[in-house]
């Protein structure tokens, strides 16, 4: 079993849930020296003049606060605070800029994003021979027979044409290459990689996978959910050096963006089932251990997300079950009885639903807690799905951009009625009572929060003028809220993040915005400064 993480201030399709505060090797520098122990009884710092939006509905907004030790010491008018203002108290005159909570990115692969950021890139690339000369670059700076890894590309992008291994092997004679499509459950190989990995037009499609095929039998290069491990089997291991480096990569980044905290999907601890039990949760004051997450389903791009009904554009395919119920229904018993959160990936309407009905019988079977069963996407929901989110207290771990690549394809793929009556139902869930967490999924989308919430916001696409479907969309302040402290309560760290308010960890961002006002009207908004434990992160 993979425990997953949060990071902030089981058996193998379960993945690591974990919740990091986000730093940079210049912060890490500060932070150790902020654990000297404070002798003055005032602020170290105290932030003033500023519209400081709290997320907290009883006391939303502030000018002022105190900083002391890395936690807010109090917050209100810059008159409650002068008391605090003592011998080394710093002030940071705000200049009534807009300051928000530190933001909180619901659903990442963190390694994988600084990893992929060092690789081929062909996010967003809307052309063959683009990708063909990304990929020959590639290989004339790499070692013969190294693999060229890379990722990102969407087929929509180009009119919908699946890529093949023969676009690329005249470039890549010599050595394997492995490029990821953006939603990560689909990949490309050369021949190089099929005839390394013996994949041929013998080789069986395992259970919850598709070795796409050309009309001749032969595999086209392309390899669909649990498929891919026939490639990725052979792709050597990441160096732990080259996991670090990819962290503080990703870290880096993502604090320019004002994320201070993730909740990172990735597998760490694959077969252990001990971990908490031996290490507690928090492994560090930046590392909690959150819970597990498995795989429902794949996705809507690459035809493998599970819906009741057939694909419009591919009517025998219902889509993939990537796991056995009576083994998903297990190993979540098992996990909720351990006290992890269980946290399931579930994009097509079926999916959702066969997982709601699990997240009940386990319910009723281990008895009430706490739990905050969790459901990764929720994207495509059948009529009245959303209700029962509320109804159950179910986590809604929703991530706004992927509606800005899937309105035209969902359309395509499900036909216009059920993909205007069942698509990113962020509003309809909110109603329900569900718990709405924003997040990216990055590296599939880049993490960026700003972005996340105008989406929700407007809902429109790229080459649209109107908003699909508008009864969906969120308010600033829903939106806010569901990417700050309805992500914490997400990740059970309300205490701790996700709002400023006295005791609290000072994590906040700075926006550009001089108004309150300028920010809720849509003005072109960015990061001016990060802020993580009261220390400046970024820039």
């Amino acid at each position: 079993m993979n425990l997953s993480i949060v990071i902030s201030a089981s058996i193998a399709i379960f993945l690591s849930v974990f919740f990091f505060p986000l730093f940079n090797s210049t912060y890490w520098l500060k932070w150790r020296a902020s654990l000297i122990p404070s002798t003055k009884f005032g602020a170290d710092l105290i932030v003033k003049n500023g519209v400081i939006f709290t997320s907290d509905p009883s006391f939303p907004f502030a000018n002022s606060m105190a900083i002391r030790d890395g936690r807010i010491l109090r917050i209100g008018n810059y008159s409650s605070l002068q008391d605090l203002s003592g011998y080394g108290t710093k002030e940071l005159n705000l200049e009534g800029k807009v300051v928000v909570p530190g933001f909180i990115d619901s659903h990442v692969h963190l390694i994988s994003a600084g990893l992929q950021m060092a690789r081929v890139q062909v996010e967003g690339v809307n052309r063959k021979d683009e990708i063909v000369r990304r990929v020959k670059e590639a290989v004339l700076n790499a070692k013969r027979g190294s693999w060229i890894l890379g990722g990102g590309w969407n087929n929509d992008l180009w009119g919908g044409e699946l890529p093949m291994a023969s676009w690329i092997d005249e470039v890549t004679p010599d050595n394997p290459v492995w490029l990821t499509r953006m939603d990560g459950h689909m990949g490309l190989a050369n021949s190089v990689a099929l005839k390394l990995a013996g994949v041929t037009n013998l080789t069986k499609d395992p259970n919850g996978g598709t070795i796409m095929q050309t009309a001749d039998g032969e595999p086209t290069g392309l390899l669909i959910d649990a498929a891919m491990e026939l490639i990725l089997s052979w792709i050597p291991e990441v160096s732990v050096d080259e996991r670090r480096e990819a962290m503080l990569r990703a870290s880096s980044f993502a604090l320019t963006r004002g994320v201070t905290t993730v909740v990172d999907v990735g597998r760490y601890f694959p077969g252990s089932s001990g971990v908490i039990h031996r290490a507690g949760r928090a492994l560090s004051n930046w590392i909690y251990l959150g819970g597990v997450k498995a795989f429902a389903d794949g996705s809507l791009g690459s035809n493998s997300a599970l819906f009741h009904e057939p694909y419009f554009d591919d009517p025998h395919n219902y889509g993939l079950q990537v796991v056995e119920f009576e083994s998903l229904f297990n190993m979540t018993i098992a996990s909720d009885l351990s006290g992890l959160q269980v946290a399931i990936h579930a994009i097509g309407d079926k999916a959702t639903d066969l997982i709601l009905d699990m997240y009940e019988s386990v319910a009723l079977k281990n008895g009430k807690r706490d739990r905050r069963f969790r459901i990764e996407h929720a994207q495509h929901l059948a009529p009245g799905t959303a209700d029962r989110f509320g109804q159950q207290g179910i986590v809604a771990s929703v991530q706004p951009d992927h509606l800005l690549d899937d309105a035209d394809v969902a359309i395509r793929k499900l036909g216009v009625d059920r993909a205007q009556k069942g698509s990113y139902l962020f509003r309809s869930l909110l109603s329900s009572n569900a718990l709405l967490a924003l997040g990216s999924d990055w590296p599939v989308t880049s993490t960026y929060p700003l972005r996340a919430i105008r989406t929700a916001m407007n809902r429109i696409p790229p080459g649209w003028d109107t908003a699909w479907i508008p009864s969906e969309r969120l308010s600033l302040n829903d939106a806010l809220i569901a990417h700050t402290i309805s992500a914490a309560r997400a990740c059970f760290r309300e205490n701790e993040i996700g709002s400023l308010l006295t005791g609290k960890l000072a994590d906040f961002v700075i926006l550009s915005s001089d108004s309150w006002d300028e920010f809720a009207t849509g003005g072109s908004t960015s990061v001016n400064a990060t802020y993580v434990g009261g220390i400046q992160a970024y820039p």
